[in-house]
């Protein structure tokens, strides 16, 4: 696209004028300041051709798609064409330090996205990468994401949603893992190819209605004939009211169209267990799993409150005792990248994992880097980064 001297478009920009200036608005407001004054500078004194090299400091499942589409929309507003030359597949592995892609174009135009080009890009690759080892280690197991609720706003909530569904097919296309299914809202739903969000109760319903069971029977009644998965923890009685469930909807349950959730917080123990009984359990099932060398945190994971190994295994035998092997299991609360190793390495008996917990731990790990690595053709770059250097 011909530019003036001055940085200035030479053609129409393709993007009405309204929508143009709330998008420069939107720029001017939300991009760091000195690279303002330094697109004023260059407006002023000449403008030149530059290449960015973008780069991550530590490995990463590779998620440009929203960064993209961001930056084809100020090009269209702006009259200019960026060139954007992706260096790997989205969903790819990719290494600390590699280069992700290359953006060149006017460097009056460009300089001043870098702030928010990198805010759509850094966080989305570390949520998929965390998205796609859970898959990976527990590969039989479908997931869905419920990070929403733990977002700050529906940006962020988007950014997640297509990290999650990048590094659930990843998964899926590495070896074969169920992934992700879909998510919690309507809006993000259509990246996991769904038209609406998945969900049925949360614990205000139990209360509502005064029971387990009763709750179960208001959601059936609303919506008849559809999948249930029933909350069983808000009463502390997670064995009983899952069998009451059960015995309530015997078709449900014997068709594969009923599932129970374990959301059971880590200050006590589900029905039934306690440690002793915990190790117990874990004993009759996999026998040894819990004598290997085990952190403090993996332990608690296996036999401690909340939702263990053992309480995974504790309700998918009373459930076959009670001959409902249909029925599934769903479990929540706290099950990050860790967690799923650890129940993974026991094989719990999950079916279905809800989770939010694959949005990355450490913020300072998300930090996607910049750096401009030609001017007008002739490569430089700051002492240090020469690996960002095009080979």
């Amino acid at each position: 696209m011909p530019l003036k001297p001055d940085g200035k478009p030479s053609v129409t920009p393709l993007v009405p004028p309204v929508q143009a200036a709330e998008l420069e608005r939107q720029i001017a407001d939300h991009t760091d300041t000195y690279f303002k004054k330094t697109k004023e500078i260059v407006q002023r004194m000449g403008d030149k051709q530059v290449t960015y090299a973008v780069f991550m400091r530590r490995p990463v499942i590779f998620c440009p798609r929203l960064m993209v589409e961001w930056l084809e929309k100020v090009g269209a507003a702006r009259g200019a064409k960026f060139g954007i030359e992706l260096l790997h597949e989205e969903g790819t592995w990719v290494g600390a330090g590699e280069p992700l892609l290359y953006i060149s174009g006017s460097m009056a135009q460009v300089v001043d996205l870098e702030t928010i080009y990198l805010q759509k890009l850094g966080a989305a690759c570390v949520a998929a990468y965390n998205a796609y080892s859970m898959c990976c280690d527990l590969p039989n197991v479908r997931f869905l994401a419920m990070d929403a609720r733990h977002c700050a706003g529906a940006e962020m909530a988007e950014m997640m949603a297509y990290a999650a569904s990048v590094g659930g097919k990843a998964a899926r296309r590495d070896v074969g893992a169920a992934g992700f299914i879909g998510n919690a809202t309507d809006a993000t739903a259509h990246y996991f190819g769904n038209e609406k969000g998945f969900g049925t109760m949360p614990h205000a319903l139990i209360g509502y209605a005064g029971s387990t069971l009763r709750a179960a029977e208001l959601y059936a009644e609303t919506f008849p004939g559809e999948q249930m998965t029933v909350l069983v923890d808000y009463y502390g009685q997670e064995v009983t009211d899952a069998l009451a469930v059960c015995n309530r909807f015997p078709d449900a349950a014997n068709e594969g169209r009923l599932a129970v959730r374990l959301d059971t917080h880590g200050g006590r123990y589900i029905e039934g267990l306690d440690p002793q009984a915990s190790y117990a359990v874990l004993e009759r099932h996999v026998p040894n799993a819990i004598r290997q060398y085990r952190t403090e945190h993996e332990l608690r994971w296996l036999v401690g409150t909340g939702v263990s190994g053992a309480a995974i295994y504790h309700m998918r035998s009373t459930l076959d005792r009670a001959g409902f092997f249909n029925v599934k299991i769903v479990a929540s609360s706290g099950f990050n990248a860790a967690k799923c190793k650890v129940m993974a390495s026991v094989s719990a008996p999950i079916d279905i994992v809800g989770t939010g917990s694959y949005l990355p731990d450490s913020w300072t790990e998300t930090y996607a880097t910049a750096d401009i690595v030609a001017y007008d053709g002739v490569p430089s770059v700051k002492v240090g980064r020469e690996f960002l250097l095009r080979r």
